[in-house]
């Protein structure tokens, strides 16, 4: 029993020695991260310690930073490979960047994954930066150049005082955005796009259709609507968009399924395919005011004006003497020179607009055509 104790004890005192403590960083600078979706699939982080301009000692550093306590260039450590070696782009441990997909970097390709991320600033010039197959290292004592995974290249620019080292992304779209670090009195951007958007989402959307969200019509014809207004992988869209109008189960004919499905096929080229169902579409018990009004709206912008007039007068047997029937008359007759037809329509629904907003769009559009003037 002794014995067994005594080996307890012994399993204890090495687990215990083992064990890591939780202590403040070392010389105060603060573990970091920031984070980035592009779209809503693919996201960058970035994970770094963020030191100050004033020292842990107190002492202000204000010009010291570039080129002193940060090196241009790379420079031998002293310590480690003491290869020469870039700055590690922030404090302590390796500054670590990670790519949830393929991106392009500054137009370059990388692969989705981890990397440490080092900067070599320079005095005059760009600057470069170094993505990094070994991102677990402490600093970059260990920096090896067949290491590189990316090296590019990006001018310094001067920006707003920074106390604290800080990464950010000031630019965000759909497919790209610029990631940044900003310290003292310089920053540095660079552009990580995401190159196959939209064949990613397609993706998963078909993945997701294979599931659940598959059994419901507005989620299919979302899908299908996606494809439409991206004008990407049409002919599998227009599987779709037929499966939200009649599928078994789930189809659901309705002025919205018709309308994508004939979208679609306008865009396959299939005009004539496409007037019919929009037709059925328009006189689809289930079409609004609004919507017809809309298609007619997207019939003078793709300049068939005839058509368009159709529309709204069809528009006008059916709902009736209400304001929306008015504009939409306003803007068929302006679209075929119709001025003083026009303007009476105008002043109709001026009187009849609903809010502050559309008032002051109609009173604009009673000036334009008192003076002769198109108002689409």
């Amino acid at each position: 029993m002794k014995r067994l104790l005594f080996v307890a004890a012994l399993l204890f005192s090495a687990a215990s020695l083992s064990a890591q403590l939780t202590l403040p960083p070392s010389g105060g600078n603060q573990k970091s991260a920031v984070t980035q979706y592009i779209g809503p699939l693919a996201h960058v982080s970035i994970v770094y310690n963020s030191p100050d301009v004033t020292a842990p000692n107190g002492d202000d550093r204000k010009g010291k930073i570039w080129g002193q306590l940060v090196p241009y260039g790379f420079v031998r450590q002293g310590f480690g490979l003491n290869n020469p070696s870039p700055w590690r782009a922030g404090a302590n441990e390796n500054t670590v960047i990670k790519f949830s997909h393929d991106v392009l970097i500054e137009g370059k390709p990388l692969a989705a994954g981890k990397y440490g991320f080092f900067v070599a600033p320079e005095k005059e010039g760009p600057w470069t930066l170094v993505f990094s197959k070994k991102h677990t290292a402490w600093g970059s004592y260990f920096y090896e150049e067949k290491d590189d995974a990316l090296r590019v290249q990006v001018a310094p620019e001067d920006c707003e005082y920074a106390e604290y080292l800080t990464y950010d992304f000031p630019v965000r779209t759909n497919d790209h955005a610029v990631a940044r670090m900003a310290w003292e009195n310089k920053s540095i951007s660079f552009k990580v796009e995401i190159p196959n958007q939209k064949e990613l989402i397609v993706d998963n959307l078909r993945k997701q259709l294979e599931d659940s969200p598959g059994f419901s019509w507005t989620n299919v014809n979302a899908a299908a609507n996606y494809c439409l207004q991206n004008d990407v992988n049409l002919e599998e869209a227009l599987t779709w968009a037929e499966a939200a109008v009649s599928a078994p189960f789930i189809g659901n004919e309705n002025f919205t399924t018709l309308s994508t499905k004939a979208g679609i096929l306008q865009k396959l080229e299939k005009a004539d395919d496409a007037k019919v169902v929009m037709e059925k579409a328009i006189k689809h018990p289930t079409a609004t005011v609004f919507q017809i009004h809309q298609y007619g709206r997207q019939l003078i912008a793709s300049g068939d004006k005839e058509q368009a007039m159709d529309v709204f007068e069809y528009n006008m047997e059916r709902h009736g003497d209400v304001w929306p029937v008015r504009v939409g008359m306003m803007r068929g007759l302006s679209a075929l020179g119709k001025y003083d037809e026009a303007l009476k329509h105008a002043k109709i629904a001026l009187e009849r607009a609903p809010d502050k907003l559309n008032k002051d769009s109609l009173t604009a559009a009673v000036a334009n055509l008192e003076k002769q003037q198109d108002v689409n």
